[in-house]
């Protein structure tokens, strides 16, 4: 019998089988979730000068302790006022440019004010360049704001604008597909009768991937037919990825692999060294590449997470695509595993993370119920209760 692949293998050619797609420049307003190709240099100093960091008044630090002549008001998005001279101070309020010969802002709070005649209330007397964001403290003209391969999450976005970019450079939307099989498969919220069930994986492997840069679609409903199943994949053949969930191990009705060798499809790998998840199945079919899931909720959540998701994430210019592995300490004792990788179910919390007792992979309460995927290598000893191990948080 043919070793299974070790799981990191497995991730490996999958990346290997890929290319990252080319490069699109859109406007920063609409490259939320899209991952840099280049990084992202900022065009202006910020802050682009000295500017108050509250409301007060603008002085000289050498004359800190006053009192002071009021000679002039300094608002945000106004040029700066006049100069402050020995003895005087500004009005100032946050965000406006500190004049010339001012270093400090005393807060509005800790003065009186008598007229022109400002007097420091509060003890001690303020620090020089209290209050006062200086040019650049943020960052300057010339710097690296974001390095590529960055996802641009709503701060990156802010911080793209704030460094003076209008447009990005980003990895282009995947294409991609997503097949279920399976007779006994319905729309969600339909009458089921006993030998039928909802079809929950077109939802979920949907939702997975909306958290992504892709443009996917779904055809669902395909029965356990050869010749549906290859007008399907057919029909997908435009797409960067095709994604089938369920008939991908090696009952009689399980048909993804048939489909895909009459079709010409060129298999990389089949069947890896983990569980739940062994029967997964990659490879090309013409310019797509195919991703076989299994059916079983668990199954196919797991290979997703492992797979799936990585895959995307580098077609779309991800420099690190795959999942980024925790640790806690384990509060269930673990046994030693054998020479399949596993990924079990767990809640994490701030006394550790636990397993669910059940791991079976139909049961998507308790995948609902998780937080994590605690990872087991293959071949571990088993671990005691305090343990540290490592997870994914899902």
């Amino acid at each position: 019998m043919k070793p299974l692949l070790p799981l990191e293998e497995a991730q490996r050619r999958i990346i290997a089988m890929a290319q990252p797609l080319p490069s699109e420049t859109v406007p920063v307003g609409e490259a939320l979730d899209r991952y840099l190709t280049e990084d992202l240099i900022a065009k202006r100093n910020q802050p682009a000068a000295d500017m108050s960091a509250m409301d007060g008044y603008a002085i000289r630090f050498e004359d800190r302790n006053g009192p002071w002549q009021l000679v002039g008001e300094c608002k945000a998005g106004s040029p700066p006022c006049p100069p402050i001279k020995p003895g005087q101070a500004a009005r100032i309020f946050t965000g406006a440019l500190l004049p010339d010969g001012a270093d400090t802002v005393v807060m509005q709070e800790n003065v009186e004010r008598d007229g022109d005649k400002i007097l420091l209330t509060s003890d001690p007397s303020p620090a020089k360049g209290q209050h006062v964001r200086y040019q650049g403290g943020d960052f300057q003209a010339g710097d690296v704001a974001l390095k590529a391969g960055t996802q641009l999450n709503a701060a990156a976005l802010g911080h793209a604008v704030i460094a003076g970019l209008g447009s990005v450079c980003v990895g282009q939307c995947p294409k991609v597909a997503v097949l279920s099989t399976g007779d006994e498969l319905v729309a969600p919220g339909s009458d089921t009768k006993p030998h039928q069930i909802p079809a929950s994986n077109d939802v979920m492997i949907a939702a997975m991937l909306a958290q992504l840069p892709v443009r996917s679609r779904s055809i669902s409903g395909i029965k356990d037919n050869i010749d549906d199943l290859c007008t399907a994949l057919e029909s997908a053949k435009d797409c960067h990825v095709i994604v089938t969930i369920g008939g991908a191990s090696v009952g009689d009705h399980d048909l993804v692999a048939p489909a895909f060798k009459k079709l010409g499809g060129e298999t990389d790998f089949w069947k890896i060294a983990m569980k739940p998840g062994k029967p997964l199945m990659a490879g090309k079919l013409g310019d797509s590449l195919v991703l076989a899931l299994p059916g079983n909720p668990g199954s196919a959540f797991v290979t997703a997470t492992l797979f799936l998701l990585p895959l995307i994430r580098y077609l779309a210019g991800a420099l690190a695509p795959m999942p980024v592995m925790q640790t806690a300490n384990t509060n269930t004792a673990l046994p030693a595993t054998t020479q399949r990788a596993e990924f079990l179910r767990a809640r994490l919390d701030d006394t550790g993370i636990s397993t669910f007792g059940s791991q079976d992979s139909a049961k998507l309460s308790i995948l609902a119920a998780a937080n994590a995927l605690l990872f087991r290598p293959a071949h571990s000893p088993e671990q005691p209760i305090g343990a540290a191990v490592s997870y994914i948080a899902i």
